[in-house]
């Protein structure tokens, strides 16, 4: 008997690498004949660097107005603020650049402008099994950092009155583009950069570790691990490598592989969500702390899976847990939840909640109650 799979493909039209991101920006604004395009950027990149300036020039008289003021996970506030100022400007068009806060944000601005959201609890009619319009407003993105959101047609949004990471989705929030321009990354910040970094060799190790998995999500996991592990150390070594950047890039694109065809992510990024969520630590640390620890916990389970990350990264044999958490402590990132002040007064909370997130009820070893999830919170303590 065969095995059987289905592999859905997204919305997105091309990836655009390697080519300065003002003129690409340029190119598929035209492509999509844009006349109102409006920015969604990094505040520190608008305020300390000329690259917004460059990409406004380039974009002329079809620059419709900026927003800057994106805060980290993505608050419901921000969004409705920022889905005000697209609308007041007639936007056909949004291009984003900067981290996954901002992505994630424009893809929730883009279902607010289809569904006359005016409200953070207005965003409560695009969430779960309800019906809703499809965004007819596209989205071009230009990512600084490696956590890969842009590839997904998922958006975190945080809802800061219950303090919980929610997932919006749908299949056209999607950005039409993505564009890779490792020379904007020099500006981002190195623990950000290699936080996010291992964001996405979470994605790839997760994926390839699923008992879900597929062969099509582990062709893609698999390549964009081995690009990340050797980029992100070229980077560490010497940050003005824009060859290394741009491998970390394309890993990071290639980390999404899982994701895009089906594949559940596990327990490093459901815990993820909690700890961003409620003590606001970033999701790139997140996966620093807690990636090598489900590991470890789980390799009764998919040891034959794990090999396949060892191998990845050019270490054959060995115990991927211990591998992961030496390749990250070699990036000089947080390796356990003191680090970040999280003691296990903590745990009981962070455990119960990770039980609502999408991913630990998909853990290849199951968790069926909180008690295992603290069993994992013990090994990153």
């Amino acid at each position: 008997m065969t095995t059987e799979g289905r592999v859905v493909f997204g919305r997105m039209d091309e990836v655009v690498y390697g080519k300065p991101a003002a003129e690409a920006v340029a190119d598929q604004a035209r492509r999509l004949g844009a006349e109102r395009v409006f920015l969604m950027v990094s505040g520190t990149l608008n305020r300390e660097t000329r690259e917004i300036a460059r990409i406004r020039a380039a974009l002329g008289n079809r620059c419709a107005g900026v927003f800057d003021r994106m805060p980290a996970h993505t608050p419901r506030a921000a969004v409705i603020a920022a889905a005000a100022q697209a609308r007041e400007a007639k936007a056909d068009l949004i291009v984003t650049v900067g981290g996954g806060s901002i992505t994630d944000g424009a893809k929730a601005v883009r279902l607010c402008l289809a569904n006359s959201i005016t409200t953070v609890e207005g965003l409560d009619a695009c969430r779960g099994d309800q019906v809703f319009n499809s965004p007819t407003v596209r989205q071009i993105s230009v990512p600084t950092t490696l956590s890969a959101g842009e590839f997904s047609a998922l958006a975190g949004v945080t809802d800061e009155a219950a303090r919980v990471k929610e997932l919006f989705r749908h299949p056209m929030i999607i950005p039409a583009a993505v564009i890779l321009d490792p020379a904007l990354t020099v500006h981002t910040p190195e623990w950000l950069f290699l936080s996010t970094g291992i964001r996405a060799v979470d994605h790839c190790v997760e994926g390839m570790c699923s008992l879900e998995s597929n062969p099509f999500g582990d062709a893609q996991a698999f390549r964009g691990l081995s690009l990340l592990a050797k980029g992100l150390a070229r980077v560490k070594a010497e940050p003005g490598d824009l060859q290394a950047r741009l491998d970390c890039q394309i890993g990071a694109w290639l980390s999404m592989g899982p994701l895009a065809a089906g594949v559940p992510m596990g327990a490093s990024h459901g815990i993820g969500y909690v700890l961003g969520a409620v003590f606001d630590i970033p999701h790139g640390h997140t996966s620093c702390i807690m990636l090598p620890a489900v590991m470890r916990w789980n390799i009764s389970a998919n040891a034959d899976r794990q090999a396949m990350v060892s191998a990845a990264m050019e270490h054959p044999g060995e115990d991927a847990g211990d591998l992961l958490d030496r390749f990250i402590g070699g990036l000089d990132m947080p390796r356990s939840l003191h680090a970040v002040n999280i003691g296990p007064e903590h745990f009981d909370r962070i455990a119960k909640q990770a039980m609502g997130t999408p991913w630990v009820p998909r853990n290849p070893r199951p968790i069926p109650t909180p008690a295992e999830t603290r069993e994992i919170l013990e090994l990153a303590a």
